[in-house]
């Protein structure tokens, strides 16, 4: 990090013009006829619409929310017509595919950039030139990648952020132990030699200096390996509950965002396509009965709807009750139910399918 980049880290705390700094830190009838037509498994979701499909939580505080925020280039919308409802005190999984608008989105919550359209409400206030200092006050943030000085140590480089942002010497060592680079061997270690888990982890710590009540970190696990990712997913289910802030976190990976998120968006294209509770999303998914028997053609007869897979027949997924009856009706008509799975389809499907990318593959 130059001294230009840091310096305007704590730019927020000191009346400066804020810039990104340490990555941006800105403070399922019974019986053999009650199973109907089984249909495909990607039909499950339609196609992804311009307009979202929210299932906003009733009655909860929004920590952010935006109203028709966009971003153009010139003719290119970048963001566009974003529709963002953060509850309060949950983590916020903000999902899509690389180049979706999720970094141009943190960053216009952040002022860093000026939205063509739009209004963005952070923390109860309507962000504005004037009070976007005030309001970055209590925002943390992790833009991008974090910066550091590489001949410093993270204490060192902690201490200058905390000189500018006029915190408590006690933060530094709070935000160490938080991020777990507090044994005395790391704090010996000049930055130039932490490994990009590290690195991502002082960036974390810098960002929750000061006990901020919103916290954006942008595509935090980028990059790491396994157990990097690991450590960093842990700590961002943690934090709520810890320090009693909300977190939005974009990713372009689902299974990410399933393991840690409370409340999901799903964008592309710079468009809000849904967004909702993670049960929600998870209720989405089709399910169905998949079984093979002695004799599949028989069973085809026998069962109403039931559609050929492969070596498997399909059908509309029942209770365990009914699907008892199911397999003794056709043990009935001696036919043998040599095995019976419940599927369902997976948030892969679900996010390809909102996205519009499955016709990539």
């Amino acid at each position: 990090m130059n001294s230009q980049a840091l310096c305007h880290a704590a730019a927020g705390a000191t009346g400066a013009s804020a810039q990104p700094a340490m990555g941006a830190v800105a403070t399922a009838q019974p019986a053999m006829d009650a199973v109907t037509t089984a249909r495909p498994v990607m039909g499950a979701v339609t196609t992804a619409r311009a307009t979202a499909t929210t299932h906003a939580p009733s009655g909860e505080t929004l920590a952010v929310s935006t109203q028709g925020l966009t971003k153009r280039y010139g003719d290119t919308a970048v963001v566009n017509n974003m529709q963002l409802a953060v509850p309060e005190g949950t983590v916020y999984g903000f999902l899509g595919p690389n180049g979706a608008g999720k970094s141009t989105t943190m960053k216009m919550l952040l002022g860093l950039v000026h939205p063509s359209a739009g209004t963005a409400v952070v923390l109860g206030q309507r962000m504005t030139p004037a009070n976007r200092l005030s309001v970055l006050r209590s925002v943390g943030s992790l833009i991008e990648a974090p910066s550091c000085y590489p001949h410093l140590t993270a204490r060192e480089n902690l201490e200058i952020v905390r000189r500018l942002r006029g915190l408590p010497a006690s933060c530094i060592d709070e935000a160490l132990s938080v991020v777990r680079l507090d044994d005395a061997k790391t704090q010996g270690k000049l930055i130039g030699h932490f490994s990009l888990g590290m690195k991502q982890r002082l960036g974390i710590a810098a960002a929750l200096m000061g006990r901020p009540r919103l916290l954006l970190l942008d595509e935090p696990t980028n990059g790491l390996d396994p157990s990097g990712i690991h450590e960093i997913r842990q700590l961002i289910r943690e934090m709520p509950g810890r320090f009693g802030c909300t977190v939005v976190v974009s990713s372009h990976l689902l299974s990410e965002i399933d393991q840690m998120a409370d409340y999901v968006g799903i964008i592309r294209a710079g468009q809000m396509v849904w967004q909702g509770s993670m049960e929600s999303l998870h209720a989405r998914a089709r399910r169905w009965l998949a079984l093979r028997t002695t004799d599949n053609a028989a069973a085809a007869g026998t069962l109403p709807g039931a559609v050929a897979d492969g070596e498997w027949l399909r059908i509309k997924a029942v209770d365990d009750a009914t699907a008892g009856q199911v397999t003794l009706g056709l043990a009935r008509r001696g036919i043998g139910v040599v095995r019976l799975e419940e599927r369902s389809e997976s948030l892969e499907d679900i996010f390809l399918k909102l996205t519009g990318m499955e016709a990539t593959l």
